[in-house]
């Protein structure tokens, strides 16, 4: 699937005939999870009003900032199309806005397609033969392009030219097309999943960190005013505090705050009202939502903490592996509640804290802080 956004506004065109890209394994538990960090098309388009339009107007990221800045910078002074960029981090953090921001700031179009839609070297020949001289052409998941896709990249990136295979067999022949000069801005999720030749045709790569909560709570208190409501200070930091560090998971609880404000409040969006919010979507102080918890409850109560193995766990809580594992367990993980071992998945004290847990002597069985065994 092809995209152009256009550099002085946010219409864009494209073909509905391509295939859809892969489910994400987060919205098979439940209808929506409220902290996923992945979006769905309908996603998008709700963070597509709240997307900052310049360098000026990006929250957080100072340095990967202040260095695609500069490369911007030169690019226009010399008058050429700056190196090819890579970005690189968790999802939700901000990977697709800077790319529409670099075709912004050079005041070019941007041309959007991603990975898993673009599966033979002939899908990515049209592309590449469409674009226009100095555009953007934004690849997401760029680590999921097809092996004969990537190699014709590679020579589209360094040559400018894709070589067009005519004919079968000894009779084949190769005709050489040149493109016009152009900047390439791949997205990924898992750079250590790229070969390094195409790699190391970026002449910039900026990987994005998890944000700290002042950054979010001045992403929130933007996002709001975009909407239009009066963000608290207090309700601001409660929601930062519950974001997983990450902008799209902050935005998406915003907007879930405000519905609840506006049905069973006073439509102020203050602590009260964040509170209450997140209380229903069951999204605890540290972030932790429904899934998360049973994965942790079902480690410490039905496994004495563990280790246990991934597919015994999955089971336990009624999901697929790759669910758990791919989902629940890298925030798990980071926030200190869980590590991995040869033999399997273990609890760590943070996990029986959180839970209000503690555990028993002989590991299989846990008691509740209050003094309820729990088996």
């Amino acid at each position: 699937m092809t995209e152009r956004y256009d550099a002085d506004d946010a219409s864009r065109t494209g073909r509905a005939d391509e295939p859809a890209e892969p489910q994400d394994p987060s919205s098979t538990w439940g209808l929506e999870r409220v902290v996923q960090g992945g979006a769905d098309e309908l996603e998008r388009a709700a963070e597509s009003a709240l997307r900052p339009r310049s360098l000026s107007d990006f929250v957080g990221q100072p340095v990967v900032r202040d260095q695609l800045s500069l490369v911007l910078q030169a690019a226009l002074a010399r008058g050429g199309p700056p190196d090819h960029v890579l970005l690189s981090g968790p999802p939700g953090l901000g990977k697709t806005t800077l790319a529409m921001i670099i075709a912004a700031e050079l005041g070019v179009s941007l041309r959007v397609t991603s990975g898993p839609a673009i599966q033979h070297a002939g899908d990515l020949a049209a592309v590449l033969s469409s674009l226009a001289e100095g555009e953007v052409l934004f690849i997401d998941e760029i680590h999921r392009l097809a092996r004969p896709a990537e190699e014709l990249l590679y020579v589209a990136m360094e040559d400018f030219r894709v070589d067009i295979i005519v004919g079968k067999g000894a009779g084949a022949s190769a005709i050489p097309l040149s493109l016009p000069r152009f900047t390439a801005v791949g997205a990924t999720t898992r750079a250590g999943l790229l070969p390094a030749p195409l790699r190391d045709r970026f002449g910039f790569t900026g990987h994005l960190d998890f944000y700290d909560a002042a950054d979010l709570e001045r992403v929130l208190t933007r996002s709001a005013r975009l909407l239009g409501t009066d963000l608290h200070p207090a309700a601001a930091a409660e929601i930062a505090s519950r974001s997983r560090g990450t902008p799209r998971i902050a935005n998406r609880l915003l907007r879930r705050v405000r519905d609840w404000a506006d049905v069973r409040g006073d439509g102020t969006l203050d602590l009260d009202a964040a509170q209450a919010a997140l209380a229903v979507y069951e999204v605890d102080d540290r972030g932790l939502d429904r899934l998360d918890r049973a994965v942790l409850r079902a480690l410490c109560l039905r496994f004495g903490g563990g280790p246990v193995g991934l597919t015994t766990l999955a089971v336990t809580v009624g999901e697929e592996p790759e669910t758990v594992e791919t989902v629940a367990e890298p925030f798990l993980v980071r926030e200190g509640l869980i590590a991995r071992s040869p033999r399997g998945r273990v609890a760590t004290a943070a996990a029986w804290v959180h839970l209000g847990l503690t555990p028993s002597e002989s590991g299989s069985s846990a008691v509740d802080l209050s003094g309820t065994t729990r088996l």
